[in-house]
């Protein structure tokens, strides 16, 4: 086992952080959040050493890619989104605004949140992707206390999440396994993404946020309609989602979300391949959709929103 002990992790005169590498930027900013990593492999304590790994007290490391990000899976995954779907996933994001009023909606219930809550705040984004949702709404909350960490199974998001936003921790990581320590972040993001709602929990500090987003009944349904047999959306609704919801956390609030944006042929091609929905079509079929021009596209969102009250069991 070797000795943990205090090291220094970066000297102002002898390098100016303008000279440093994206993987350099990275590791310094982990340290400064390092006491929110928990081994992965055996659930002790991490550190940063020399600007280029975290190291635990048993000594297993993770070395920074030079993109910027940390690699922390202790298994190999077969992921099925490609980089062409990321790149256009972040173009449809950041580009088109498709999110906007999404990103407005949760970026005002983290204020509200964090409005009493001095000092600096780790916003922890499940299920990230390419990094770009977790970016927008870190924009919208205006907070400079506010670090965002964006953990995804998949190598390829993380990697571009990293070579775009470096203010924010990306990890490749498992949900059911997440490198953090217990009751490490104050808001939990889950959008559109696979939960674990323990590991959540576990995260989470006493009173600490949790924001899903789940689809609705007519969420993306120009897609739906033009390439499936659109079964009957009356009988369609959140409520199991909402009750396994509940039974881990308290329930503060649901917003529903309900709009329609129009998009240019260039963002309907974005839109077309960044959706799995699309990922057992045709090039004929797919041309046919994006060739019409311009098409309006539904967002129909509910926003779950909720604390982690600990029982006495759990305080204890």
């Amino acid at each position: 086992m070797v000795k943990y002990r205090e090291e220094t992790l970066y000297s102002k005169e002898t390098k100016g952080r303008e000279t440093m590498t994206n993987k350099e930027k990275s590791a310094e900013l982990v340290s400064k959040w390092v006491h929110v990593f928990s081994c992965p492999v055996c659930n002790s304590p991490m550190k940063v050493v020399d600007l280029k790994s975290l190291i635990c007290l048993n000594n297993h490391t993770f070395d920074f890619a030079k993109q910027g990000y940390v690699n922390m899976m202790t298994r190999s995954v077969d992921s099925h989104y490609d980089k062409k779907l990321f790149e256009a996933r972040q173009k449809i994001i950041m580009e088109s605004n498709l999110y906007k009023p999404l990103h407005a909606w949760v970026a005002n219930v983290i204020k509200e949140h964090l409005k009493l809550i001095k000092g600096p705040v780790m916003v922890f984004d499940a299920g990230c992707g390419e990094g770009s949702h977790l970016q927008r709404i870190i924009a919208e909350c205006k907070n400079e206390a506010i670090t965002g960490l964006g953990l995804d199974i998949s190598k390829e998001g993380i990697r571009m999440a990293a070579g775009n936003y470096e203010d924010s921790i990306w990890l490749v990581g498992d949900l059911a396994n997440s490198p953090l320590a217990d009751h490490s972040c104050y808001v939990i993001l889950n959008i559109l993404s696979p939960a674990n709602y323990f590991e959540f929990k576990r995260i989470l500090v006493p009173d600490g946020l949790i924001v899903k987003v789940v689809p609705r009944a007519n969420y993306l349904e120009e897609l739906r309609e033009a390439f499936y047999d659109n079964t009957d959306k009356s009988v369609y609704n959140n409520n199991e989602t909402v009750s396994l919801f509940k039974q881990h956390f308290h329930l503060v609030d649901i917003i529903s979300l309900n709009y329609t944006k129009e998009l240019t042929k260039t963002e309907l091609t974005n839109f077309v391949q960044m959706t799995p929905l699309t990922w057992n079509l045709n090039r004929e079929q797919l041309d046919k959709f994006t060739n019409q021009g311009t098409t309006k596209i539904t967002i129909d969102l509910d926003i779950l929103v909720g604390i982690n009250k600990q029982t006495k069991r759990e305080e204890e």
